[in-house]
């Protein structure tokens, strides 16, 4: 089991395969840490999912805390919204204490860390680029209309800096349409941290400059092993009866929920 950035370009768009220039792709190679990423697979593989990531959190020097969980009855179905301000290493920290309280837990996740086999049961992939594959669609709607937890982040990429202030952007109401749909209550998660200054450059830089493809995104896994050593704290709020979301305009509540979760904070 080996990532291998040459195959995933090559799976992901051909063309644009047959378009980058081999030195761009020993540059991709190294910025995602191709070599770091197969030693933890090397080493961790064998584990099932949640201590495969407990295994390679704890390799790191990571540590971290959830508050609030107790609020929660274990036989609650919800959805848990969360703020997304490292892309990716704030999914598997809420993804192992939500597993540990409730049993298990899924995570909506860009179809592209489905190449990440030893997370892939966990995940719930959803093409942000593209049409949905029939299997993914299908994953989605059993995922959502089973017992277990899910874990969603609305904003859809990692906070990035507007003002001097590192917050994600808006929330898209999908999250509220489906605990509707499914009768999943939603509760509001806080996460405290942010990415290098580099990454909040790089995302103004491109965006003043037009250039419409999220290629910030590339150096999440640096940002994530950027993060070694540090230690985190999770914070839950009271879950929304989904009951409560009936008739209301979801961007608005979209909206609300997204305050809710950041006013954890200061809990």
């Amino acid at each position: 089991m080996r990532v291998d950035i040459k195959k995933v370009l090559r799976d992901k768009n051909p063309k644009l395969d047959r378009l980058t220039p081999g030195f761009i792709k020993s540059y991709l190679r190294r910025i995602v840490h191709e070599d770091e990423v197969n030693l933890y697979l090397d080493k961790f593989s064998h584990l099932p999912t949640i201590e495969f990531i407990k295994a390679s959190l704890d390799h790191m020097g990571i540590t971290y805390s959830i508050e609030g969980l107790e609020g929660l009855s274990e036989k609650g179905r919800y959805i848990f919204a969360s703020n997304h301000p490292f892309g990716g290493l704030d999914g598997v920290m809420l993804a192992v204490k939500i597993a540990e309280y409730f049993g298990d837990v899924r995570v909506v996740v860009n179809d592209i860390l489905m190449n990440l086999e030893p997370l892939a049961p966990i995940f719930i992939p959803v093409n942000k680029h593209g049409r949905q594959k029939p299997e993914y669609l299908q994953s989605y709607k059993d995922a959502f209309a089973s017992n277990v937890p899910i874990i969603t982040f609305p904003a859809g990429l990692c906070s990035r800096r507007r003002g001097g202030r590192v917050e994600d952007l808006a929330w898209r109401p999908n999250f509220i349409k489906q605990a509707i749909a499914t009768g999943r209550d939603i509760v509001p998660v806080y996460f405290e941290g942010t990415l290098s200054n580099f990454f909040y450059r790089l995302s103004s830089f491109r965006t003043a400059v037009g250039i419409k493809a999220n290629v910030e995104m590339l150096y999440l896994v640096d940002e994530m092993f950027k993060q070694s050593g540090q230690d985190f704290l999770i914070r839950v709020g009271g879950p929304i009866p989904w009951q409560s979301l009936r008739g209301r305009r979801v961007w608005e509540t979209a909206s609300e929920i997204r305050a809710t979760a950041y006013s954890l904070k200061e809990r």
